[in-house]
């Protein structure tokens, strides 16, 4: 089956992982039997009768005079890992049907675990709670923000790989697992039964500012997202919001899928973005909604907004329905596609490139915003006299812009 992974994705990594997290939209293609490749005699083949030979050779030395014990299930995940890379292509991988499971869960963005950020410390090995969900298992639990998970199940877990830490904590619903944690200011470690439960991830947050002004931000396009999306206009729009700030500020991208049916919410109708492969055979998306919000808006954006925050923020750039408030964005203009391989596996690589509806390709240089607006960190925390968190100066400039075209 043949699948588009997270839409567009931006290709930028993070520490920071959810303890239980899970993609995608497409159609079947048909499976890669890479032993037919390899049998193929013809020039043009990917892969010629004698690579397999010297493949063949390579394992009877190993086999005969490699010194230690021999991982085969490895062995044949590196082969299939190295002819991806063999691509040259910073986006295409092979995925083990394990890692494959994994990614899956990861862009539904609705799991089954206890509701917590973890990042590990690339030094020590130590395994830390970001921050626990909103009214998740964690936080019910007593669980906190720099906790560092000791044990789990009475087992340890300092040093090892955090995908290896994330599946233990994972669970079916309903299920308990024991953690032992040290914290700050804490003589003991301190341990607590945690009843795993069905997570969904908040990837949209938002409230009403000063001045009838809607502020939505979105951290992710995951399936969860529209939703969570329409329920915050609906929200504000029974606020009676005069303008609307979309900050889409380090939103590495997601869905496709995701990005279009929110533009279909802020756009009229008319086509959003569409895609180009290597034989120019076009795919168009289209916005079909006729109710759409008609306020004035803002897209908040930075470098670490890309693919399908692109996407987003270039079709309403495109169609003058917001002005981009902020400095360049990543620059990610390509698309990925997921074959699933009949063991389970799958194969991921760069298939087409997509356009705004103005017909723009902007991987690698990125959509230039309309008001261009260093951050200033100083401004980043702030709070006012009652305690309550000043906007940073991007947000403050999307601020009064729209205030101009309220009065207006």
């Amino acid at each position: 089956m043949k699948r588009f992974l997270k839409g567009f994705l931006c290709g930028m990594l993070t520490t920071s992982m959810m303890l239980v997290v899970a993609l995608t939209v497409g159609q079947f293609s048909g499976y890669i039997d890479l032993g037919a490749a390899w049998n193929r005699t013809d020039q043009d083949s990917t892969m010629k009768r004698e690579v397999k030979q010297k493949a063949s050779t390579i394992e009877k030395y190993i086999d005969a005079y490699y010194l230690d014990d021999i991982n085969k299930d490895k062995m044949e995940n590196s082969i299939y890992k190295g002819i991806v890379n063999g691509l040259g292509d910073d986006y295409a991988e092979y995925y083990t049907a394990e890692e494959y499971a994994e990614i899956m869960e990861k862009t539904s963005g609705t799991f089954y675990g206890i509701g917590a950020y973890v990042t590990q410390n690339t030094d020590t090995g130590a395994i830390t709670i970001v921050k626990p969900m909103k009214n998740s298992p964690a936080e019910k639990a007593g669980l906190k923000a720099g906790d560092i998970i000791y044990a789990i199940n009475d087992e340890r877990v300092s040093g090892k790989d955090l995908s290896a830490v994330l599946a233990q904590i994972k669970g079916e619903e309903g299920s308990k697992v024991k953690l032992t944690i040290v914290r700050s200011r804490e003589n003991d470690y301190l341990t607590f039964s945690v009843k795993r439960a069905k997570i969904q991830e908040d990837t949209v947050s938002y409230t009403m500012l000063n001045d009838k002004i809607g502020y939505i931000q979105i951290t992710g396009f995951e399936e969860v997202t529209p939703n969570q999306f329409s329920t915050a206009v609906n929200a504000l729009e029974k606020e009676k919001m005069e303008a609307l700030i979309l900050d889409l500020r380090d939103n590495g991208g997601g869905l496709l899928k995701s990005a279009v049916s929110m533009l279909d919410r802020v756009m009229s109708k008319g086509m959003v973005v569409y895609t180009k492969d290597k034989q120019g055979v076009s795919e168009k998306f289209y916005a079909e909604d006729v109710k759409h919000v008609s306020v004035p808006m803002a897209v908040l954006v930075n470098g670490n907004s890309a693919s399908a925050s692109e996407v987003f923020s270039g079709a309403l750039q495109d169609k003058k329905k917001a002005k981009l408030i902020g400095t360049k964005t990543f620059g990610k203009g390509i698309v990925q596609t997921i074959f699933d391989l009949q063991d389970g596996s799958a194969l991921k690589m760069t298939t087409s490139k997509y356009y705004t509806p103005s017909g723009r390709n902007i991987h690698g240089t990125g959509l230039e915003p309309d008001i261009k607006v260093e951050l200033d960190k100083s401004t980043v925390g702030q709070k006012d006299k009652n305690g309550k968190l000043k906007p940073d100066n991007q947000m403050q400039k999307a601020i009064d812009y729209l205030k101009g075209q309220i009065k207006g």
